[in-house]
C-alpha cells in the first residue's frame, strides 16, 4: 500500500462494489480496498489468505485511529485468526470479519453515524 498517495484523501461511503472493484466519490477503483479515517488506499490483499498483521499494519497506526475494524473477506466469511485479533485489540481495534458485500454495507451505515471505521474490502 502506498501511504503517501491514497486514491481519496478522506472517507467515503462506497457507493457500488463487485466486477472486481469499487466506486466511490464519483472514482472507480478496480482491486481490493483499504479505508481509514484519513482515506482510501489501493490494498494489495486479494484473498483471506493474504490478511495479516503486516497488510493490516497501516491500520494499527492509522491517524486517527481506527476504533473498528471491519474485513470484508470476499464472496465468503472468513474468521480472523486469534494472533490477528488479539494483536488488533492489544491495538484498541475491535475487529469484524463478514463478507465484503455485509462490510460495505456495515461500512457506510457505520461512517454515517461519524465513527472512525476502517475496512479492508477485498474485491469480488
Amino acid at each position: 500500500m502506498e501511504r503517501d498517495a491514497p486514491h481519496l484523501p478522506r472517507p467515503a461511503t462506497i457507493d457500488a462494489y463487485g466486477d472486481g472493484g469499487f466506486r466511490f466519490a464519483g472514482m472507480s477503483h478496480r482491486g481490493s480496498l483499504l479505508c481509514l479515517p484519513a482515506g482510501m488506499w489501493a490494498s494489495p490483499v486479494t484473498s483471506s489468505a493474504g490478511i495479516s498483521a503486516e497488510s493490516l499494519s497501516p491500520v494499527v497506526t492509522a491517524d486517527p485511529p481506527v476504533e473498528l475494524l471491519l474485513i470484508g473477506a470476499g464472496r465468503d466469511p472468513w474468521i480472523p485468526p486469534a494472533a490477528l485479533r488479539a494483536s488488533l485489540q492489544e491495538a484498541g481495534i475491535a475487529v469484524e470479519a463478514m463478507s465484503t458485500g455485509a462490510a460495505v454495507s456495515t461500512y457506510n451505515i457505520l461512517l454515517g453515524e461519524g465513527r472512525r471505521v476502517g475496512a479492508l474490502l477485498i474485491a469480488v
